[in-house]
C-alpha cells in the first residue's frame, strides 16, 4: 500500500508531549527543499538538525537504500558483518584512527565513549575515574550523557545525576591545568569541537592543541564529540582536523548516513583495545541498512566534493549575514565553520522559528539567543543566498521590534 500524498492533520493526543512543535507537518522533500502537507514549500536550513547530509531524495542514495531494503535490513551481531568492516575501514582511513563500534545515535555513541573512558581508568587501577567535561556542552539525554551535559535546564528534574565528571569552561587552558593539579582520578577530556546545542561555540585550535598535549603528558584520553560538527559539515571530514590534532575517541552520528539512524565511536590506538567481547553491544547497531547508508553517504560526499562545497557555501552565508547585520543594534556576531553557523543576538529569539517558517525557511534557535543554520552539504550558491535574503530581513524586523515581556514563572 502506498502512503497518501497528504496526511490528515490531527491533534497529537497519543504522542507524548516531549517536543514543542510548530503547527506544520512535512510531506516530502527534494534536495534542499521540503513541502508540508498543505503544499507549502520551504528552504531547509536545518537538514533534520545536521542529519540530512545529502538533502532529501538524493538520486544516488535512494536507489542504494531501496536495494538494501530488498536484500537485508537487520541481522544479529552474532554473525560476521562485511558492511560494518567496510564502513569502519573508511572511517579509519579518513580519520587516521584504528577501529570503530557502531550504534544507533549520538547519545549512544557518547554513552559508549564514557564507558570507554571509565574502563580505561579501571584498567589502570583507578577505582573512581573522572572525566573532564564542559560548560554549555550537550552530549545527550540519557542519565550519563545528561550528567556530562553542561545545561542545568535539561538536567533539572532528573537528579541525582551520575558522578565522575569535572566541569570546566571552554577555551580556558588554565582551568585544565588546574584540573591536572587537583584531580588525580581524571582519565579523559570530553568535548565538542564546536558546541552545537550550547550556541555554536567553537573550541579554538590552540586550545585543542593544548588539551591534546596535556592528555599525552597525563595518559588521558582525548574524546572529541563530532556528532553534530563532524561528517564534512565544517569543510573537513571532522572539525578537529582544522586544528591538526587527532582524538583517542571520536563519537559520530547525525550526518553519517544521511537520515538513516546511525552512531559510531571511532578510536585511536590508545583506546582501540579497551572494550572487548561482552563489554558493550547494541541490538540494532551496525545493521545492514545503516551501514549501507553510511557507505553510500561517504562515497557520494567524496565523489561530489561536498567538503569543499560546505566550506564555500558556509563562507557565502557568513559573509552575507555579516554584510547585512554588522553594526545593527542587537546583533552580536556570526560564528561557526562551514555549514554549521550560529548568529547570536542580544535577546532570546525563539519566535524567529515561526517567523522563518511563515517566510518559507526552516531554521533552529539554540541557547535561547542563537539562530542556528545546518543546511544539507549539497546546498547551492543560489540557495545559500536565499537563506541570507530570507533570514536577514526577519532578524532586522525582530531586533527593531520591542522585546517581549518575560513570562511569569
Amino acid at each position: 500500500m502506498n502512503a497518501p500524498d497528504k496526511f490528515p492533520a490531527s491533534p497529537e493526543t497519543h504522542v507524548m508531549k516531549t517536543y514543542g512543535r510548530l503547527p506544520m507537518a512535512l510531506s516530502h522533500g527534494r534536495g534542499c527543499w521540503v513541502w508540508d502537507t498543505d503544499g507549502k514549500k520551504y528552504l531547509d536550513g536545518l537538514a533534520g538538525i545536521a542529519v540530512n547530509t545529502l538533502g532529501h531524495g538524493h538520486p544516488k542514495l535512494v536507489p542504494a537504500l531501496q536495494d538494501q531494503v530488498a536484500r537485508l535490513i537487520h541481522t544479529s551481531n552474532y554473525y560476521a558483518a562485511p558492511m560494518q568492516e567496510r564502513l569502519a575501514a573508511r572511517l579509519c582511513e579518513i580519520s587516521g584512527l584504528a577501529n570503530a563500534f557502531f550504534c544507533n545515535s549520538g547519545l549512544e555513541a557518547n554513552e559508549a565513549a564514557i564507558k570507554i573512558a571509565r574502563k580505561f581508568g579501571h584498567d589502570k587501577g583507578i577505582v573512581r575515574p573522572e572525566i573532564v567535561v564542559y560548560e554549555k556542552a550537550f552530549h545527550g539525554r540519557s542519565i550519563a550523557t545528561l550528567s556530562a551535559t553542561g545545561n542545568p535546564k535539561v538536567q533539572a528534574g532528573f537528579e541525582p545525576l551520575v558522578e565522575g565528571f569535572v566541569r570546566v569552561p571552554l577555551n580556558d587552558v588554565a582551568a585544565i591545568e588546574q584540573v591536572v593539579q587537583d584531580n588525580p582520578n581524571v582519565v579523559a577530556v570530553f568535548l565538542e569541537v564546536i558546541q552545537g546545542e550550547g550556541g555554536v561555540n567553537p573550541a579554538r585550535a590552540e586550545y585543542l592543541q593544548a588539551v591534546r598535549r596535556i592528555c599525552d603528558e597525563r595518559d588521558w584520553l582525548l574524546m572529541l564529540d563530532e556528532v553534530q560538527c563532524g561528517m564534512g559539515r565544517t569543510g573537513k571530514w571532522f572539525a578537529h582536523q582544522w586544528a591538526g590534532v587527532k582524538p583517542d575517541v571520536m563519537p559520530l552520528a547525525k550526518g553519517l548516513a544521511s537520515g538513516v539512524p546511525i552512531g559510531a565511536v571511532v578510536c585511536g590506538p590508545r583506546a582501540a583495545g579497551v572494550l572487548g567481547p561482552g563489554n558493550h553491544g547494541s541490538t540494532f547497531g551496525g545493521n545492514p541498512l545503516a551501514m549501507r547508508g553510511g557507505i553510500e553517504t561517504l562515497a557520494i560526499m567524496e565523489e561530489d566534493k561536498l567538503l569543499d562545497n560546505a566550506a564555500a557555501m558556509g563562507a557565502l552565508i557568513r559573509d552575507g549575514v555579516l554584510h547585512e547585520l554588522q553594526g545593527l543594534p542587537g546583533f552580536v556576531e556570526v560564528r561557526g565553520q562551514g555549514l554549521m553557523i550560529g548568529i547570536e543576538l542580544e535577546r532570546p529569539c525563539g519566535e524567529l522559528l515561526g517567523r522563518a517558517a511563515d517566510a518559507g525557511l526552516m531554521i533552529s534557535v539554540t541557547a535561547d539567543t542563537v539562530v542556528r543554520l545546518l543546511p544539507a552539504l549539497i546546498l547551492s550558491a543560489a540557495e545559500a543566498q536565499q537563506i541570507v535574503d530570507i533570514l536577514c530581513p526577519l532578524i532586522k524586523q525582530f531586533l527593531a521590534s520591542p522585546a517581549s515581556p518575560p513570562t511569569a514563572s
